[in-house]
């Protein structure tokens, strides 16, 4: 398990994390959420001791020091491949570096451009693969020695949805291995399909912490789906209802101010009568997403 307590960074006069506390169980996938500039990658460098931070952070209740590093893996947000070396010299490089040995690295490689599809050869130059096929690369060598802390930041940025489809497949497989996953993503799609829990920053500051089906349902179920003969009009004048959008698949999404309105806004739409669709939930995280980043914070 990763535990950060009270975790306080400021660059000169500008305090940019206050306070961070949380926790990222072994076997879960961790979403850590936040504008641009909020201070994630600030946060993942204090993980990983990259930089001097107030607080603690430990790692199955060990301080992260250098001897630790063999047994995290980390994307980062900017890749740093080096374009005049092989794929299998970079690889090597890094994975000796983890405590892999050269056999060991020469055994596992192949597998893992086939199992990423990755275009291109293990003699192939870096700078001679497409950038998704670098970044492929790059994600190999933060997995290929099997580390029990696995930090990505921005791994899906830049992938087409075929390759980013083969991503989530592997995030997925190294969960089941059982290894602590954090990452972050501009995408919350991705987050809500891929996570268990979910960290939210903003201006420094954690604003969400839970599972994403808690912080979803924190916020009511006040989103109701309905096919109805009913128009858009007749569905804005009924009581309790905020807004009413026609969905793409021809559903209406009614906002409400309550959800415990949702019993009455069911007997009025369907009259005793079956309809089609009935189905009240939560906002999703994209809305919640928007709602907290959108806040002013002192």
């Amino acid at each position: 398990m990763l535990k950060i307590t009270n975790l306080n960074k400021s660059f000169c006069s500008k305090n940019v994390l206050k306070n961070i506390s949380f926790s990222a169980p072994a076997g879960k996938i961790t979403g850590f959420i936040g504008k641009n500039g909020s201070g994630k990658t600030t946060t993942f460098h204090s993980i990983l001791n990259f930089i001097d931070y107030s607080g603690n952070i430990t790692f199955n209740n060990k301080r992260i020091d250098e001897n630790s590093y063999a047994n995290i893996g980390y994307l980062p947000e900017e890749r740093s491949l080096m374009p005049k070396l092989t794929v299998y010299s970079q690889v090597k490089y890094l994975a000796n570096l983890k405590g892999m040995s050269t056999a060991e690295v020469k055994s596992e490689l192949p597998k893992w451009l086939d199992r990423l599809q990755v275009v291109g050869k293990m003699n192939d130059k870096i700078k001679s693969l497409s950038k998704g096929n670098q970044q492929k690369i790059q994600l190999i060598a933060t997995l290929i020695h099997k580390p029990d802390l696995i930090i990505l930041d921005e791994p899906f940025s830049g992938l087409d949805p075929v390759n980013t489809d083969l991503l989530k497949q592997v995030i997925l497989a190294e969960q089941a291995r059982g290894a602590t996953i954090i990452f972050s993503d501009h995408s919350m799609n991705n987050v809500e399909e891929l996570c268990d829990n979910v960290i939210m920053i903003n201006n420094g500051l954690k604003v969400l912490d839970g599972s994403i089906q808690d912080v979803r349902e924190s916020f009511g179920l006040t989103r109701i789906f309905v096919r109805t003969s009913m128009t858009e009009t007749e569905l804005a004048n009924l009581p309790h209802v905020i807004s009413v959008n026609l969905t793409k698949n021809g559903s209406y999404r009614l906002v409400i101010d309550n959800e415990q309105a949702g019993k009455e806004l069911y007997s009025l739409l369907t009259k005793g009568e079956y309809i089609r669709t009935f189905d009240q939930e939560a906002p999703t995280l994209d809305e919640i997403f928007k709602m907290k980043a959108g806040e002013t914070i002192a």
